[in-house]
């Protein structure tokens, strides 16, 4: 028999422990990126209003969500086949990276109470991982900002993981190069689709409010484990 997924029942469930001080119910944790621990949202509809207006099209408005749920090399295919758009999947995930880039180099944010709680991830000696659907090109422009590779002891990408977050691929191979064990490791997401398929996984899930008009935030919370409006709750306990 495998062993027992841990749980969180509550907000003390999610809080770090250091090794040996006294048990825990976790032993890493994985974090998504946008809306997740970032405020970037907004940032990304201003890349698909960006991306549709230069066709001289609107943004739809189902569009968005579906573009965050597929993830790059899905979300080109999707446009290609529902736009008939002309060019390769390559040169619409290019056009992405670029504007996203320019965007994040000045305007992306971590969320407030967010850093507070990865540096005492940190401080406790859990191994820490970011699974995100980001080009490393579009992360890197953060610099020195925030310095993605110093917050976390692994960073996976869509460039490692060529494959949408309603696979638990994404998850799985952050856990691996941590590792750690899914049943004992805790996932961070602001969407459905990749809460559902970590929890099926064998992860603990918690679903975080992102702030987004595009999130089904009662999706989110009817999918994790459990749930938190914010990051601040965690950092004022940590």
């Amino acid at each position: 028999m495998g062993a027992e997924r841990f749980t969180p029942a509550g907000i003390d469930d999610l809080l770090p422990r250091p090794r040996g001080v006294k048990p825990r119910g976790f032993d890493a944790v994985i974090l998504d990126f946008d809306g997740t621990i970032a405020l970037s949202g907004e940032i990304w509809h201003t890349v698909d209003t960006l991306f549709f207006a230069r066709r001289g099209l609107p943004l739809e408005p189902d569009v968005p969500a579906r573009l965050a749920a597929l993830g790059f090399r899905e979300g080109a295919d999707f446009v290609i086949e529902r736009y008939g758009f002309k060019e390769s999947p390559q040169e619409i995930m290019d056009e992405w990276n670029q504007l996203g880039s320019e965007l994040y180099r000045e305007n992306v944010r971590l969320r407030p109470g967010a850093g507070a709680y990865i540096a005492a991830l940190r401080e406790a000696q859990i191994p820490l991982g970011l699974a995100t659907t980001n080009h490393p090109d579009v992360l890197a422009a953060l610099a020195p900002r925030i310095n993605v590779d110093a917050l976390f002891d692994v960073v996976v990408t869509s460039v490692d993981v060529a494959v949408p977050k309603d696979d638990p691929d994404i998850y799985l191979e952050t856990a691996r190069l941590l590792g750690v064990a899914p049943c004992r490791t805790i996932v961070f997401e602001d969407i459905p689709f990749g809460l559902a398929a970590a929890r099926r996984a064998g992860f603990a899930t918690v679903g975080v409010a992102s702030g987004d008009v595009n999130q089904d935030i009662e999706q989110v919370r009817a999918t994790a484990d459990f749930f938190i409006e914010g990051w601040e709750e965690l950092a004022e306990r940590v």
